[in-house]
């Protein structure tokens, strides 16, 4: 018999990229998408775990966690943490159904996290608010599996809403929500190519920043301005570039904020694709399939603006289309790349 049934949803994030692990801001929203998990309180301290979306199952005992390079280590690294946190658990067994797909830079990874950490609060009478469990899941990321990701992703997962962004500090951990400009609809498109965050490029550039910061004297990229370009720019390669790509993000974040109070759509299209631009030629974090998608939605007279979301090394694109126009538009680019592509796209908004 089934305690606890809880759910969470993923994400995209519609602009602030690579931003969150240097202290800066950024702004996700829900998608309809979620993970659920159905969770069986156990009187030992066994757990048990499987999902309904591929075969096989896992065990192991509170306490002894251990990495399996598999879906099991984002429970894993969220027990640990919430026992490390002094937080009493007993054994459970839970079944983990998605429609979050997996490499997508939809977030998939904290939806399983919250959704587990929602059940086990409720089934355990575990006092944790939302921010606690986006600083567990993040801990469970970084230091469990090894991405080393910011909170960004936990934050929505824990916080966002659909029709809304979280306009986030991840510095101070101030947020507020900002609701979608009227006229427009989001499209977000999965190009069919997966990454991986932890492993390779990810961590690199995570590194990259850290370097950057450090030679710049400075304890966060986050603590930089467009009036510190100059010393940017007059960093080594491609030092130079990954910072620049933060601190012009972290600007076009406040911009693109502003744009949305003021419902000024075609400036919030502009930042989309600025975003996508740096993300592709300083960050250096998209693929070919990608900047195809955002070019065929650049030819579609009702998109505002397009742009690489997630971490990047595949996954998805984040359109901003006129109210309408959506699905549609959504088929049209589906179909072109395609064709163009020899890749299966899959359209997971509308």
């Amino acid at each position: 018999m089934v305690d606890v049934v809880a759910s969470a949803h993923g994400r995209v994030n519609l602009i602030g990229e690579h931003t969150d692990y240097n202290g800066g801001f950024v702004l996700p929203t829900l998608i309809p998408q979620s993970t659920t998990v159905r969770l069986t309180r156990r009187d030992d301290r066994r757990v048990r775990l499987r999902s309904a979306n591929v075969e096989g199952a896992f065990e192991y005992m509170l306490g002894e966690e251990a990495p399996r390079q598999a879906w099991i280590d984002y429970v894993q690294g969220v027990t640990k943490f919430l026992a490390e946190a002094g937080h009493r658990l007993v054994g459970f067994e839970a079944v983990v159904e998605s429609t979050v797909p997996i490499g997508s830079g939809l977030s998939s990874s904290a939806a399983l996290e919250v959704s587990t950490m929602r059940a086990l609060r409720d089934a355990f009478g575990i006092e944790l608010d939302a921010v606690s469990m986006a600083l567990i899941g993040r801990r469970a990321e970084n230091d469990f599996v090894g991405a080393q990701t910011g909170v960004m992703d936990q934050m929505a997962a824990s916080l966002a809403d659909l029709g809304k962004a979280l306009f986030l500090d991840t510095r101070a951990m101030t947020y507020e929500l900002v609701r979608l400009p009227p006229g427009s609809e989001l499209i977000v498109l999965n190009s069919g190519v997966a990454h991986q965050h932890a492993h390779g490029d990810y961590n690199t550039r995570w590194r990259e920043c850290q370097d950057a910061a450090k030679a710049l004297g400075v304890p966060q990229l986050r603590d930089l301005t467009a009036a510190d370009l100059g010393r940017v720019n007059a960093l080594p390669e491609p030092l130079n570039r990954r910072a620049r790509h933060v601190v012009t993000e972290d600007e076009r974040v406040l911009e693109a904020v502003a744009a949305m109070r003021a419902g000024d759509l075609p400036r919030l299209g502009e930042l989309f694709y600025a975003s996508h631009a740096s993300m592709r030629d300083d960050y250096v974090v998209s693929v070919p399939e990608v900047d195809l998608i955002v070019e065929l939605a650049r030819a579609e007279p009702d998109v505002y603006g397009a742009r690489l979301t997630g971490g990047g090394f595949g996954g998805s694109v984040v359109m901003l289309a006129k109210e309408g126009s959506a699905r549609a538009v959504a088929q049209r680019v589906a179909a072109r790349y395609a064709q163009q592509s020899a890749r299966t796209p899959t359209v997971l908004v509308p």
